[in-house]
Formats: C-alpha cells, structure tokens, sequence
C-alpha cells in the first residue's frame, strides 16, 4: 500500500490494507443505522430511503474487502466488492434530486420545471447511469477476460462517469436557478437556505469523486495487461497507492453520509408534499395537492428548460394545487363573507319594519 510496488497475484495491485477496510464497514454500518432512525424518526423512509440503503451497500462492499484483504488472489470477491461499492455513489446522487424535488415542491411558484418531474427524469438517468457503472465494473474487475472485452468495460464506466458529471452539472443549473429566483423575490428563510446549502455541500463531495474516477479510469484504459513487456509501475498512482481510494473513494461518501446524519433535511423540511411556503416567505400553508395528468412518458422526459410551467403556476392553473389552494380559501371566505351581510341586510330590515308597526 505504501511503496507502490505489485505484489504478485494480487487483483487489487497492491496487498490491501487490513485495518482500513474495518474501520469503514463498522462507519458504514452506523451512520446506515442511524439514517434509519431517522427516516422512522421524520416520518421520510420513502424520501430518503437511499440514505440507508447505501450505506448498506458500502457496509456490504467493504466487509467483503475486509476478506479480500486476506485473500487479496480471490477474483470472485474482488469483483463484488468493487460492483457493490462502486454502485453507491450514484444513488446517493439520485437521493440528492429527489430533496431537490422535495424543496421546489416547497417554493413552488419559483421552481423552473414542475417539482414531480425532478425524480423521474433523474430516476430514468441514474437507472442508465447505473446500468452501465455495473456492467462496466464487471468486465473491468475481471483480469481473466480478453483485453477487447475489457476495454469494453473501460469505455462503459468512463461513460457513466461522464454522465454523472453531466448530470451534476444540471443540478447545479437547476438548485442555482431556483435559488437565484428565492433570493431575488425575498424568500430567504431557513427552511429553504439550509436543505440547498446541504445539497450543494453533497454534491461538491460527489463531483470530487467523480472527477477521482473519471481521472483513474482514464489512466488505465489504455493499458495493456497481457503485453509481456507490461511494466506495472507505469500505471497511474491512483491504482497503485491504496490511499487514493480510501481518500477519495471511501471518506468523501462517509463525509456525505455523516453530513446528512448531522443536516437531515427533514429538520426543515415539512413531512408533506402538500406544505407550501406563502409568496410572503413566512407562513406555510396546506393545499389541496398536487395533480399532473401527463403520461410516464412525458413525465419520464428531461423538462429542465421549461418556460410554460413557471408561466401556468402563475395563472393558477387547476393542475397545480399550491395556487388553487388560495384561490378556494378565497373565494369560501368571500362567499362566507357575502352571506353575513346578507343575514345583516335582513335582520336590519326586520327591525325597521317592526319599528314603523309592521305585522
């Protein structure tokens, strides 16, 4: 791990540390159990159900690592536990776009698409993205196969890699347009600030080790393995030094599991889709709920520059709930308010009769 050098018969290139590995899953494991706690705690375990569900996996990759490090000539665990940690991360994104989705449903009225749609767009890319991370992984992790079958693998992670920060990117556009249109229209509370503040903290962890990926994978794609004049200590130090993953791989998504432990966004966030902000910025109110009759397809798209939705919120259009919300209450009081005057009008009208000898 320290010196860089190959051991021989070793799939990970290196003898794998044997304290590290422990150290992790017994992390995992408790931030795991603790985001569950939570999730029963805030009433979210379908908000935030990949909070623990990742940190199982990464609880699951490393006690197999913890194996492999003892038998670091086992191919079979090697590829398991590189597919089971390797699959995490972009899940922990995904978790990311459906609190993004929880907070446009929040401020509604500043949202640039309809809140609905964050998760099923993302959902629909991340299935992709992870599909491919998988297979990739797969072909990669296994050294016995050809080296076209490999390179294969290399080209399918070096794409979802990308396609994570692609996808990153749209966050970013996105949380920063809505944010921008916040803060210029005075909605500067708490509840709003502080869950995009996370996000953003969230997502700068996983771009880092994105960007750690796309920069190893890269390095090695061109490598060949079979080649009897392979020289192994021409590889990239992001394989041959261990701390690299532990730095880069394992601590940044233990930060980010940790972090969202200590800023859970349920403890801003109100437990129902329902809540909204007022357009005063202060006071929440219950609507009557949110309606999107536009099929899975249509709903499944990539909506992310949308002009007639923030256009159809503002007219109070009958398909979005948090204006029809108002617009009801407004008129049961208006209509309240008409029959107390007419009951005035009448029982001021009885009294002027009786006065002047009527009946």
């Amino acid at each position: 791990m320290a010196n860089g050098e190959y051991v021989p018969g070793s799939y990970y290139f290196y003898a794998p540390n044997k304290g590290a590995p422990i150290f992790f899953t017994i992390a995992f494991f408790c931030t795991g159990a603790f985001h569950l706690y939570q999730n029963i705690k805030y009433h979210s375990l379908i908000r935030t159900i990949f909070f623990p569900f990742c940190s199982l996996l990464f609880t699951a990759g490393f006690a197999l690592r913890i194996y492999g490090s003892h038998h670091f000539d086992d191919l079979n665990v090697y590829i398991a536990s590189i597919c089971i940690i390797y699959a995490a991360p972009p899940l922990l994104e995904l978790q990311n776009y459906n609190i993004l989705g929880r907070i446009l449903y929040y401020v509604p009225y500043h949202s640039p698409i309809h809140p609905g749609r964050v998760l099923s767009t993302f959902a629909f890319i991340s299935g992709i993205i992870e599909a491919l991370n998988g297979w990739g992984a797969s072909l990669t992790a296994n050294q016995s196969l050809k080296q076209s079958t490999m390179d294969v693998g290399h080209i399918l992670i070096k794409t979802a890699l990308l396609m994570q920060l692609a996808v990153a990117a749209c966050f970013l556009v996105l949380a920063g347009t809505f944010h921008r249109r916040c803060r210029a229209n005075g909605i500067r509370d708490p509840r709003v600030q502080q869950p995009l503040c996370t996000l953003y903290a969230s997502m700068a962890l996983i771009v880092v080790r994105t960007i750690y990926r796309v920069v190893e994978y890269f390095g090695v794609a061109s490598l060949r393995y079979a080649d009897p004049d392979f020289d192994p200590t021409t590889m990239t130090p992001l394989i041959r030094y261990e701390w690299w993953f532990y730095v880069f791989e394992a601590s940044l998504m233990l930060i980010n599991l940790v972090m969202m432990n200590v800023r859970h966004p349920r403890k801003w966030l109100p437990r129902s889709s329902d809540t909204y902000l007022a357009v005063d910025g202060v006071t929440e109110k219950d609507g009557p709920g949110w309606k999107d009759p536009a099929p899975f397809c249509k709903l499944s798209s990539i909506p992310l520059i949308s002009s007639a939705w923030p256009r159809a919120a503002a007219r109070g259009c009958p398909s979005f709930g948090w204006r029809m919300g108002s617009v009801v209450r407004k008129r049961r009081r208006a209509f309240e308010s008409l029959i107390v005057r007419l009951e005035e009008f009448l029982v001021g009208t009885e009294e002027r009769w009786e006065g002047r000898g009527g009946y």
